[in-house]
Order: C-alpha cells, then structure tokens, then sequence
C-alpha cells in the first residue's frame, strides 16, 4: 500500500507541477526553487518551507500593508527620540533583536456604568490578528483534488501543508503608535501622544473625535515590553497608558476591528483565566497591563491621580 501511495505522489508530481506553484508572487530565490522539478512531494515540501524568505508582504492585507510605511517615533529605554523609522522596520523581530524600540500608546476607555471597552484584532492585522490561518505552500491542496483517493488527500495534506490557527486576540479599547510628525511629537504632558491616540480611535472604532479629546485622557505612566507575534513580527515599544471615562459613539472600522465589547472587571478576570487555559488570544501588552496595575487604577478611576508616574518607566 505504502509503495502504491509513493507512486501516485511521484506521478503527480510530473503531472502537476505549474498547480503547485505558489498563489502569491515569487521572485528571485523563493521563484527559483519553485521552477525546480519535484522529485517527492514531502521532500520538496521541507526544502520550499526551509529556503522560503522570511519577510514577505505579498499575503498580507493590502490596507495594513499600507500603514507599514508610517513613520513611527524611535527612542532609547530612557524614551528619548533618537530618530524615525517605518512601521515595518519596527516590528520585525530581526530589527527588534538588535534593540529597535518605538514609543507606543494604549487607550483605555470606560463607560458611565464603569465597563471597559475591548476590541477583538481584525484578522487584517499584521501582529496578533485576530484570527490567523498561515497556510504554507498554498494551491497544493487543491492541484491534488481529483487527482488520488480521499485519504491519499489527508495523508497529504497533513504532511505538506503546516497550519497555524487562532482565534480571539483581544485588547484595550485602542493600541497604537504616535507619529513622527511635529503634532504627535510634541512630549509635554505627552500631549503628542494623547492626539495621536484621538486620531487612532478616529480610525479605528469610528469616535468622533470631538468625543474624545486629547484634554479628556489621563496619562497616566509607561511600560516597556517585547513581545513577538510570529517568527517574522513583533511588538518592541514604550507604552504610554492612557484612560478615559465616557460613553462614546461607536463606528468601528472592520479592517482593524473584528469585533467590540464593554466588560466588567469580573467578566475581564474570567476572560483572562479562558486566555490561560488557550481558550482565547489576549494580546501580551493587555495581559501584563492586566496581571499588573489594570484592577487597582479601575478601582479608582474617580481618583486617578494618585497613580500617575510620569517620571518612571514599568519594565515588563
């Protein structure tokens, strides 16, 4: 059976070989391997996976593509500009492992019923979407339908096709970068970073932007994290914790925003527990904001600023 199975895949592999190509653009070195001739299907498989390059934006949302050519505002640990860089510069973990760090902010609004508002990550995201299917060698699958039995199919399939799903990554009302531009530069009271964060929830959940200005955010300290979202991106910033409590009109924009919801402190410890258990994806940011300072500023959102600390930096 076994060298039956063997045969079918070697004469698939002459009869097929234009299906297996990739479904999205290939140059250089990733085209090359593809215009090989395939001798087996799970040895020619290693060899594309192995050789494939790692950057590549060609499957990503075109929109989100888009926005890797902002320029985001580079500092040191001690969150002074040293310079500018892209978006995508930003958040590859090859940069981030030579020390790349950018600062960043993270939006916190609360209703007049004192419930937070989360977001679930679109799956257009580049980090931590909110569902991911990464599918290597795409087509294959499908250059075989019609071609061997079923379960030829499963065996295929399961060996040559690697699947990563999740689903969930949920966050704080709003997650975002200032800009380096002269408005979102400004450092004073962080006033730079509370318009960027106005223009970000503009974007991103459709709130007018007279609803929430910059005079209405609390800032109230900053954490330092890394974090990486696959082999390829990944999360290096100064987080600026902003809070606000209003009740806001909602327009949320589907690129960025799966879905939306208002939580209670219980319903958000219970959330939390279900990302332990690997039952929904919580983004590492909201969760060590969270695990941290999250429960005691809420308690206190009438008193905030006893917890403000503008002069030191939470290393997380």
């Amino acid at each position: 059976m076994v060298r039956a199975v063997w045969a079918v895949l070697r004469r698939l592999s002459c009869e097929v070989p234009s299906a297996l190509k990739p479904n999205i653009p290939v140059s250089g070195r990733a085209a090359a391997l593809w215009s090989r001739p395939v001798r087996t299907p799970i040895t020619t498989c290693r060899r594309v996976l192995s050789r494939m390059p790692e950057i590549t934006t060609d499957h990503l949302d075109e929109k989100q593509v888009q926005l890797l050519s902002e320029m985001c505002i580079l500092i040191d640990e001690n969150d002074c500009k040293i310079g500018a860089d892209t978006k995508k510069n930003c958040h590859l973990n090859s940069n981030i492992d030579k020390g790349l760090l950018h600062r960043a902010f993270s939006v916190f609004i609360f209703n007049s019923e004192e419930k937070l508002l989360l977001q679930q990550r679109s799956d257009a995201k580049i980090t931590f979407p909110g569902q991911r299917h990464t599918i290597k060698l795409p087509g294959l699958a499908s250059a075989l339908i019609g071609k061997v039995f079923n379960h030829l199919l499963c065996v295929c399939v399961c060996v040559c096709v690697c699947v990563c799903l999740y689903t969930g990554c949920f966050t704080n009302t709003c997650c975002s970068h200032p800009l380096h531009t002269d408005s979102e530069l400004e450092e004073k009271d962080a006033i730079g970073v509370r318009r960027a964060a106005q223009r970000r929830l503009k974007a991103e959940l459709g709130i007018p932007m007279e609803q929430v200005t910059p005079d209405e955010m609390t800032y109230l300290t900053r954490i330092h994290y890394k974090a990486q979202s696959d082999g390829v991106w990944g999360e290096h910033e100064i987080d600026y914790i902003l809070f606000m409590q209003k009740d806001v009109e909602l327009s949320p924009e589907p690129n960025e925003i799966k879905s939306h919801c208002y939580v209670s402190k219980e319903e958000l410890k219970e959330m939390l527990e279900k990302a332990k258990r690997k039952e929904l994806e919580i983004t590492p940011w909201f969760s060590l904001i969270a695990e941290t300072f999250l429960f005691k500023w809420w308690d206190n959102l009438q008193n905030l600023k006893q917890f403000m600390d503008h002069n030191n930096i939470h290393r997380m």
